[in-house]
């Protein structure tokens, strides 16, 4: 039975860890056979590791995993722990003898959340990467976990979402998303989420759009006027793509960023979306395929976005943002 998160599509694992002093932490999302990868950077100001590889043109096609971390430059480290758990059970691209595991990673901005950030000489992140590729599995938590453990929108807080959906043709599609939005993925102050047109169930409250107008809802709001924070996101499908059809999957989910969030791909964001492809589908996709997993990765996407805000819980840190069911629970009267 289908779970509603990225896992749904057969060979894929999650695993997460965090640290409640620290208000940080790593997701790892880890391939049972290396899958064919892209990437699509939206993003004014990304914290990239080894995606250069992830263009068409390049000679090593698929990837162990991804990891996604909070720590913004620092939290790129965690792919390394990561990278180590996955050589000692045997894992990585093998040449002349030599196996080196290919796990890609982005991170968030989360330095300014209140987490006490005071780590020394050495970042925590390189143990949390490991913690989190070895603890990998088919179900995991959303909200306040991994790489969403730190993570805020301008009024609520963010976290960690995933969602997923079934094409016509029967591929599987996925989403994995770490919501650090410098911006909003409510409607003003109401409790409608912008991806609420495409709420499947009520994963995310099923309060619907609500009304056509919503005080302040179309207005500028930011963290601060020099806004720097990240979206990442990682989305996968079961059919067999080549690396440029992964590289349009990719693409066309950054656009749930849009559909989910205002604004998006900001000056100072690292909008990120990693695409995979597991080829575990039993029929070869056509180009109708891959035009409706793209079009639902984008929307897989923007409900994973709404579901990290819906599932986060409170940190303890001071001044914290108020989650989504707080704001509920306070106020039963806000639409």
């Amino acid at each position: 039975m289908a779970a509603n998160l990225i896992t749904d599509v057969d060979g894929v694992r999650v695993g997460s860890a965090d640290d409640a002093r620290l208000a940080s932490g790593v997701t790892m999302i880890l391939f049972d056979e290396p899958a064919v990868a892209s990437i699509a950077i939206n993003g004014g100001a990304p914290a990239l590791r080894d995606t250069a590889l992830l263009e068409p043109e390049m000679t090593v096609e698929r990837v162990d995993g991804f990891v996604l971390s909070g720590g913004s430059a620092f939290g790129l480290d965690a792919a390394g722990g990561a990278m180590a758990y996955l050589a000692e059970i045997g894992r990585g691209y093998e040449h002349r003898g030599a196996r080196v595991p290919i796990v890609p990673g982005a991170s968030l901005f989360d330095l300014l959340n209140g987490g006490d950030k005071d780590w020394g000489r050495k970042p925590p992140y390189w143990d949390m990467g490991l913690k989190a590729a070895s603890s990998a599995a088919v179900l995991f938590a959303l909200g306040s976990a991994g790489a969403g453990y730190g993570a805020t929108t301008y009024n609520l807080k963010g976290g960690l979402g995933s969602a997923s959906a079934v094409t016509s043709s029967g591929f599987r599609v996925g989403a994995l998303v770490v919501v650090n939005s410098v911006g909003r993925a409510t409607r003003g102050e109401s409790l409608h989420f912008w991806a609420a047109p495409y709420e499947r169930g009520a994963e995310f409250g099923g309060l619907g759009f609500g009304p056509k107008e919503i005080d302040d809802h179309l207005t500028l709001r930011l963290k601060s006027d020099t806004p720097s924070s990240t979206d990442l996101a990682v989305v996968v499908t079961d059919a067999a793509l080549t690396t440029t059809q992964v590289k349009r999957v990719a693409i066309m989910a950054q656009d749930g960023y849009a559909l989910a969030l205002r604004p998006a791909h900001a000056p100072m964001d690292n909008d990120v979306v990693f695409a995979a492809a597991t080829a575990r589908a039993s029929v070869p996709a056509d180009l109708r395929d891959l035009t409706e997993i793209g079009m639902l990765a984008a929307e897989c996407v923007a409900r994973a976005v709404a579901r990290g805000v819906y599932e986060a819980s409170p940190l303890a840190i001071p001044d914290g943002k108020p989650t989504w069911r707080q704001r509920r629970a306070m106020n039963s009267t806000i639409k």
